[in-house]
């Protein structure tokens, strides 16, 4: 893609957001108008006609044949030139020109967002392409083109396709950015632990401007920790994290959100919850895990508290969370259902009593149920023996 050469987030990516915030259904109308505009601008100036197609047919837009001839033109007489050049290069010059010719090729398959084409001719150019770095940087090219179709089909198997290329070799820039990669993957899949695990191993080594800003990035990091680390761990690896620090307070809610958990202030951090809210439903990524986002964070913070009591009546709790005690008791009888809470709730004297699980006696239990498996299977084989 055209972001590849320095602090740039892609544009590609940049225009497969705002088609997003085009179709999302919380975005004002008059926000929409300029979105719009901008779409068809990044459209028209990279004469993208098969992804103009696209966004007609998903009536994202609205046909123009004017424009659509115009581009579809010029599109024809750009790869008519860089297949004079490829065969220039295979008649006159070595193999170094030859994939540098297809590759160029691949990269306006991939401005034009003619997504089947980039891939095919992206297959065409790993054929000429020796270096495992490069073709390292091929995947990377899959990868995004992945992420800006929200293709995590293709994204699973460009990230396979990349770790059995490091076998081979690779060096640790590569390695370092495809950990970002794959936790973005993650992340956009609900698996916020692993997200979690490579965002901070990443922190220190970020070069991945082509995804997102360094500040997206802490913000997806400071998330997904939020519902994957204990308390300890969040402290040691993300309150404490001087890459982290640097950044949080320019990001609106963020700081006062994870802090105000940590210092467990919870009306505070409620109100940067719901500060966030909007941010984490409007982002393209996030947007189709925002009420199981929302359930997580409010499992944790509840369990936080509750960690801290025998038992507590039910409006202490909710004068501590700064909601009515009819929301607080609404809100723990779908999580103790759920079995996220280990508590109960005594309706009479308005008490909630904590009951958490004793962690030996489960373990005593699994081994005992394990074991009773291991017996039956024994005596199974045993009579296929004496048989």
């Amino acid at each position: 893609m055209d972001a590849q050469d320095g602090n740039q987030q892609s544009q590609q990516l940049i225009l497969g957001h705002n088609v997003f915030l085009l179709k999302h259904p919380d975005v004002p109308d008059i926000e929409k108008v300029r979105l719009k505009d901008e779409v068809l601008n990044s459209v028209k100036s990279n004469e993208m006609a098969p992804y103009y197609e696209t966004l007609v047919a998903d009536k994202v837009v609205e046909l123009d044949q004017n424009v659509l001839d115009s581009m579809r033109a010029k599109n024809e007489e750009e790869i008519k030139k860089l297949n004079e050049k490829i065969a220039d290069a295979e008649e006159n010059l070595g193999e170094s020109e030859v994939r540098e010719a297809h590759l160029a090729k691949s990269l306006y398959y991939i401005r034009i967002g003619d997504k089947e084409k980039a891939l095919e001719q992206l297959k065409l150019t790993e054929t000429k392409t020796v270096a495992v770095g490069q073709k390292m940087d091929l995947v990377f090219y899959t990868l995004q083109i992945g992420f800006f179709y929200m293709d995590f089909d293709l994204i699973s198997k460009s990230i396979d396709k990349a770790k059995n290329l490091f076998e081979e070799g690779g060096d640790w820039e590569r390695k370092n950015r495809l950990k970002v990669y794959e936790g973005l993957y993650c992340m956009a899949t609900r698996n916020f632990k692993k997200a979690t695990d490579l965002f901070l191993g990443s922190i220190s080594t970020f070069t991945t401007y082509e995804l997102f800003p360094y500040e997206t990035f802490i913000f997806y990091t400071v998330l997904t920790s939020i519902i994957s680390l204990d308390r300890v761990s969040l402290k040691q690896k993300v309150v404490d994290a001087p890459e982290i620090l640097t950044v949080i307070r320019k990001i609106p809610n963020l700081s006062k959100f994870l802090n105000s958990l940590y210092d467990c202030q919870y009306k505070s951090f409620f109100l940067a919850f719901a500060g966030l809210t909007e941010q984490i439903k409007l982002d393209c990524y996030l947007h189709p895990h925002f009420r199981f986002y929302m359930r997580e964070v409010r499992t944790v913070v509840y369990s936080q508290f509750l960690e801290s009591y025998k038992s507590v009546t039910v409006e202490a709790m909710a004068k501590a969370f700064g909601v009515t005690v009819e929301f607080i008791d609404l809100e723990l009888s779908r999580f103790i259902a759920a079995g996220k809470l280990h508590c109960k709730i005594d309706k009479v004297a308005g008490v909630l009593e904590t009951n958490r699980p004793d962690a030996k006696n489960a373990l005593y239990q699994a081994t005992i149920k394990q074991g009773d498996f291991l017996l039956n299977r024994i005596q199974k084989l045993s009579r296929v023996i004496d048989l």
